[in-house]
C-alpha cells in the first residue's frame, strides 16, 4: 500500500502537467482525422509529425509568421526527390489556417504536395506576403477536386487566382471564394476550369450584382451547375439573372439565401430571360414580404422558407414549381406578431432566428457534390 502511495504521488505531477498544457496536436483513435493548433509563441512544429497517419488534417499556426522557415528549408529543392515518401501520406483532406505565410513557402508546399494524393485543400485566416514564383518547367500541378479559400488576403493583388492557378491541375471540380481580399481577380489573367461544377463566392458582402459580372469571367466557366451567393449583397432575382447572362453563365442550381433581397424590380431596368438550365432557386433568409417578381416560369425546387411572408403566395405570384418549400413563414405559424413600423420585431419566425444563429456564417457549407471521390 506504502508503494502504491508513493507512486501516485509521483503521478501526480503528470497529471497536473497534462491538464494545464495541452498538446497541440490531437489524432483521434482511428487514425482519420488529425487537428495541430500551435497557439505557443515558439511551438514545437514536430508535434504535427503525429498526422502522418490521418486522412483528414487540419493545421493552424495562432497567427503566426512563417517567414522564418525559409531559413529551415529550401523552398526551391527539387520535390521529386521526396515523391515516394509524400506518395504514401494517407491525407486526402488538408485545412491549413490562421498564419501569415511567404509566397515561396506557400508555392514550396504545393510542389511536394502535388506527389500526394491529396483531393481537398482548404485555407483559411491567411495572409500570403510576396510574389508567387512562376511554374518551373519540370513542376507537376496539384491534382485537386476542391479547394477553398475563406478570409484569404493575397499580397498580389487582383492576379491572386490566375498565379495559384497554374498550381492546379485542370480537373478542380469545387471552388469556394468566402471573405476575400481583394474580392475581385483580373479575368484576363485566368484560365478556363473546364471541369468545374460548384463555385461559391458567398460571404462577400461588398461583390453585389455589379461586381458578380466581374467575378463570373465569361467563358472561364464552362461545366458550372452550382452557384451558392448566400450574403453577397445581391438585391433581386432580376438584377442576377442579367449579371448571369452578362458573364453567359447558366447554372442548374442557384442560391440566393442569406441576401436582402427586394421583391420589386426596378421599372427601367430591362427584363431578363431566365435560362432553361435554371431548375433549383433558393431565396430563404431574404426578408422577403412577398413573392418577388421576374421568378423563371419554371422550375423544380424553389425555396422561400424564414422569409416574411404574411400570406399564402397565390398561384400567379408563383412560377410553375414542383417542390415549393414555405417553411418558417409567419403565415404559416399562428401566434406569430407581425412586425410593426419602428420595432424591434422582424417577422422573423423564432425557429428561423435559431437556425440562422446555428448556422453562423453561411459560407461555411461548401458545395461538395462530385467531390467526395477519392483516387
Amino acid at each position: 500500500m506504502e508503494r502504491a502511495s508513493c507512486l501516485l504521488l509521483l503521478l501526480l505531477p503528470l497529471v497536473h502537467v497534462s491538464a494545464t498544457t495541452p498538446e497541440p496536436c490531437e489524432l483521434d483513435d482511428e487514425d482519420f482525422r488529425c487537428v495541430c493548433n500551435f497557439s505557443e509563441p515558439q511551438p514545437d512544429w514536430s508535434e504535427a509529425f503525429q498526422c502522418v497517419s490521418a486522412v483528414e488534417v487540419e493545421i493552424r499556426a495562432g497567427g503566426l509568421n512563417l517567414e522564418p522557415f525559409l531559413k529551415r528549408v529550401d523552398a526551391d529543392a527539387d520535390p521529386r526527390q521526396y515523391a515516394d515518401t509524400v506518395k504514401a501520406l494517407r491525407v486526402r483532406r488538408l485545412t491549413v489556417g490562421a498564419a501569415q505565410v511567404p509566397a515561396q513557402l506557400l508555392v514550396g508546399a504545393l510542389r511536394v504536395l502535388a506527389y500526394s494524393r491529396l483531393k481537398e485543400l482548404t485555407l483559411e485566416d491567411l495572409k500570403i506576403t510576396g510574389t508567387m514564383p512562376p511554374l518551373p518547367l519540370e513542376a507537376t500541378g496539384l491534382a485537386l477536386s476542391s479547394l477553398r479559400l475563406r478570409n484569404v488576403s493575397w499580397a498580389t493583388g487582383r492576379s491572386w487566382l490566375a498565379e495559384l492557378q497554374q498550381w492546379l491541375k485542370p480537373g478542380l471540380k469545387v471552388l469556394s471564394i468566402a471573405q476575400a481580399h481583394p474580392p475581385a481577380f483580373s479575368c484576363e489573367q485566368v484560365r478556363a476550369f473546364p471541369a468545374l461544377t460548384s463555385l461559391d463566392l458567398s460571404d462577400n458582402p461588398g461583390l453585389g450584382e455589379r461586381g458578380l459580372i466581374a467575378a463570373l469571367c465569361p467563358h472561364k466557366f464552362p461545366a458550372l451547375q452550382n452557384l451558392a451567393l448566400r450574403n453577397t449583397g445581391m438585391e433581386t432575382p432580376t438584377g442576377v439573372c442579367a449579371a448571369l447572362a452578362a458573364a453567359g453563365v447558366q447554372p442548374h442550381s442557384l442560391d440566393l439565401s442569406h441576401n436582402s433581397l427586394r421583391a420589386t424590380v426596378n421599372p427601367s431596368a430591362p427584363r431578363c430571360m431566365w435560362f432553361s438550365a435554371l431548375n433549383s432557386l433558393n431565396l430563404s433568409f431574404a426578408g422577403l414580404e412577398q413573392v418577388p417578381k421576374g421568378l423563371p416560369a419554371k422550375l423544380r425546387v424553389l425555396d422561400l422558407s424564414c422569409n416574411r411572408l404574411n400570406r399564402a403566395p397565390q398561384p400567379d405570384e408563383l412560377p410553375e414549381v414542383d417542390n415549393l418549400t414555405l417553411d418558417g413563414n409567419p403565415f404559416l405559424v399562428s401566434g406569430t406578431a407581425l412586425p410593426q413600423e419602428g420595432s424591434m420585431n422582424s417577422g422573423v419566425v423564432p425557429a428561423c432566428a435559431r437556425s440562422t444563429l446555428s448556422v453562423g456564417v453561411s459560407g461555411t457549407l461548401v458545395l461538395l457534390q462530385g467531390a467526395r471521390g477519392f483516387a
